[in-house]
């Protein structure tokens, strides 16, 4: 077992450092806020550390779970952040959805120090996290992977090296691509069966079978026809992860007009004031127009 440490305990990152703790690894964790570390240390035990520096100190893995590009070079970077802390030899594990432009960055600052760095954002949601049951995609070098691929087993279901520095971001914008495009036409099918008088469970059971089937009409077709949005990953975040992936599109050249269609629609909701309802309640904003 190894001595980590792990920054950023939000609804995912607190789950993910419990496993950590349950697999036997000693761990110590910081969060922006004070309170939620004090949270996580009475439920699992282990420690907290007041500065991201102080939390990687000693650490031969450091895990890092936080919001956007500016969130990851606050914990990484400066006086206190976790790279000073961090001794040669040790491995930062990054599993926010970035770009992969300060992925590379991150990774050119950590290799002057001698650190190693594996770029590994996550896809499953709060439910993957909590039932440690994530998928891992991961970029970096091989030996690095390797040394990091038996921690993040603690809370994956699968994990795999993409490529090098970056590859973990690009696959997860992929991912976030053909997420936003199924949740819309998942909606628009379900909404059409409303309007059309349908039963909406009959309906599911049948197409579900076949090639229509997917996880979100697994998982998500009863909540949506009752229009309650409160049991995943949060529209405010998938607008900030398809900002990455369009930003990253005009970067390389690909065209992705139903993803920045369904960005606009996301928008609307936002603008029903539904920025923290998960990523399925795109069909509220059918109801409302229809």
């Amino acid at each position: 077992m190894a001595r980590v440490a792990f920054l950023g305990l939000g609804v995912m990152g607190f789950p993910m450092a419990g496993h950590l703790a349950a697999k036997g690894h000693e761990v110590t964790v910081y969060n922006r806020s004070a309170a939620k570390a004090a949270s996580w240390v009475e439920t699992h035990g282990h420690r907290s550390a007041p500065t991201p520096r102080e939390a990687a100190a000693g650490a031969a893995f450091v895990m890092a779970c936080v919001g956007n590009d500016d969130d990851l070079r606050a914990v990484c970077t400066g006086p206190d952040g976790a790279f000073a802390g961090m001794a040669e030899g040790a491995l930062f594990i990054d599993h926010t959805t970035v770009s992969a432009a300060v992925t590379r960055e991150l990774s050119g600052l950590a290799a002057q120090s001698g650190i190693g760095f594996v770029d590994a954002p996550v896809s499953g949601g709060q439910a993957g996290a909590e039932n440690g049951v994530l998928s891992v995609m991961c970029g970096g070098d091989a030996a690095a992977y390797a040394r990091a691929e038996p921690v993040i087993a603690a809370y994956a279901r699968v994990c795999r090296l993409l490529g090098p520095s970056g590859a973990g971001q690009l696959t997860k914008m992929v991912n976030q691509i053909c997420i936003a495009g199924l949740v819309q036409g998942l909606s628009e099918g379900l909404h059409f069966a409303e309007t059309a008088g349908l039963d909406i469970e009959a309906v599911v059971e049948v197409i579900s079978q076949g090639a229509a089937g997917s996880w979100q009409m697994a998982n998500r077709h009863k909540t949506m026809k009752d229009g309650k949005f409160d049991y995943g990953f949060a529209v405010d975040w998938m607008r900030k992860d398809l900002g990455i992936c369009l930003a990253t599109a005009n970067e390389t050249g690909a065209s992705l007009p139903v993803t920045a269609l369904v960005d606009q629609f996301y928008k609307d909701v936002q603008r029903m004031g539904g920025g923290r309802w998960d990523t399925s309640s795109l069909i509220a904003r059918l109801r409302a127009a229809g």
